[in-house]
């Protein structure tokens, strides 16, 4: 038995579907897994529909799933079952041949960088942010501390290290495009500097396109200096698309304004390019499919590629028992603005780096088909 291909609608409605439900698996399904960090977290990496995508497994909402994983083979592959009945296959690819590398001074690989989805390697160069410490300001869907906790990464990673793995990653396991974000260290450049140096020292070292993340900085002169340092596309995540669920969902980061944003984008594009600069909506904050909608049209038009994504609670997090939207809301959002994205010719497939690229955490491409 076999899964549809995700140009189907068949397949498209699997993905979403998952991707809303989450996967009930077992204990030793292995492969390539994501707790805690600075962005949608609690995931393991699946094959599924053609695609590689990033399901939920260890939220509270997932062990309740009506998805389940049979055992994986010794291959990786295992029978997905919906309400006890299969419904296909999926795999769990392995471990990347470089999560088993470590640096001179013995700090493994994987703390370094991570692989997301088919091909992307993403790190978070500032495992910090000046709001993550105190709740009245921080972002509360944000895991960003968690890892650190766990061990599970470093406080900050150096342009040395980065480079040294990217060009592992690239050599051993044919990684395509990295993403760099970061936790904001200050409210001048937000984190652009630190990024500027990173993307330099890695573009020295391989040539790999790259994503740059963070919030939009004061001065705008910092887009130009991003790509002059090898940035190949930008993200500046608005993570809820109105003003009044950003302030109640990340009251610290909604100091910069939906207008400043706006602002912002209108300063980048033309320095990027057109769909070369993203920004990351989360679906399930507060926000209903018509906000969503109204404001990527807005985004759209200035050629900024919204990639929204179904909302993940993390464990831990105050939003941990938040509840994830429906299938039928995402569907609600993403059929539209897929085609939104057709009429405008604007697809993933053009942007050179990044988290639209990648498209593990949404089925948003498919609906651009």
């Amino acid at each position: 038995m076999t899964i549809p291909t995700l140009g189907t609608l068949s397949g498209r409605k699997l993905v979403t579907d998952l991707q809303s439900f989450g996967l009930q698996i077992g204990e030793q399904t292995g492969g390539i897994a994501r707790k805690g960090g600075a962005g949608p977290s609690d995931h393991k990496t699946i094959t599924t529909a053609g695609q590689t995508v990033m399901v939920p497994v260890y939220t509270s909402g997932a062990q309740h799933s009506p998805f389940q994983a049979s055992p994986p083979d010794q291959h990786g592959t295992s029978m997905l079952l919906r309400d006890g009945r299969a419904v296909g296959t999926i795999h769990f690819p392995a471990a990347p041949r470089f999560y088993g590398l470590s640096t001179a001074d013995g700090i493994p690989y994987w703390k370094i960088a991570l692989l997301h989805g088919r091909d992307t390697l993403a790190t978070t160069v500032h495992q910090t942010c000046i709001r993550y410490a105190d709740r009245r300001t921080s972002c509360q869907f944000c895991a960003i501390g968690q890892s650190l906790e766990a061990d599970r990464t470093i406080a900050y990673k150096t342009p040395a290290q980065l480079a040294e793995v990217a060009k592992a990653a690239v050599e051993l396991d044919g990684v395509r495009d990295m993403v760099l974000t970061t936790g904001t260290p200050n409210v001048v450049d937000r984190g652009a500097a630190v990024l500027a140096e990173s993307a330099r020292a890695i573009k020295a070292a391989v040539d790999l396109p790259l994503q740059v993340q963070c919030e939009p900085p004061r001065d705008h002169g910092w887009f130009q200096r991003l790509r002059e340092a090898g940035a190949d596309s930008l993200g500046m995540h608005l993570e809820a698309a109105t003003q009044a669920v950003r302030e109640k969902i990340m009251p610290g980061k909604a100091t910069v304004s939906v207008d400043r944003y706006m602002d912002a984008f209108a300063s980048a594009v033309p320095i990027f390019g057109r769909g070369q600069v993203n920004t990351y909506i989360l679906a399930g904050l507060g926000d209903s499919p018509e906000d969503i909608l109204a404001l990527a049209e807005r985004l759209i038009a200035l050629g900024v590629y919204p990639f929204v994504v179904p909302f993940v609670p993390i464990s831990g997090t105050p939003l941990e028992n938040h509840v994830p939207p429906s299938a039928e809301f995402m569907k609600s959002v993403l059929a539209p603005l897929g085609r939104m994205l057709r009429e405008a010719n604007m697809k993933s497939t053009d942007i050179r780096a990044g988290c639209g690229r990648c498209g593990a955490c949404s089925s948003l491409s498919a609906y651009e088909q």
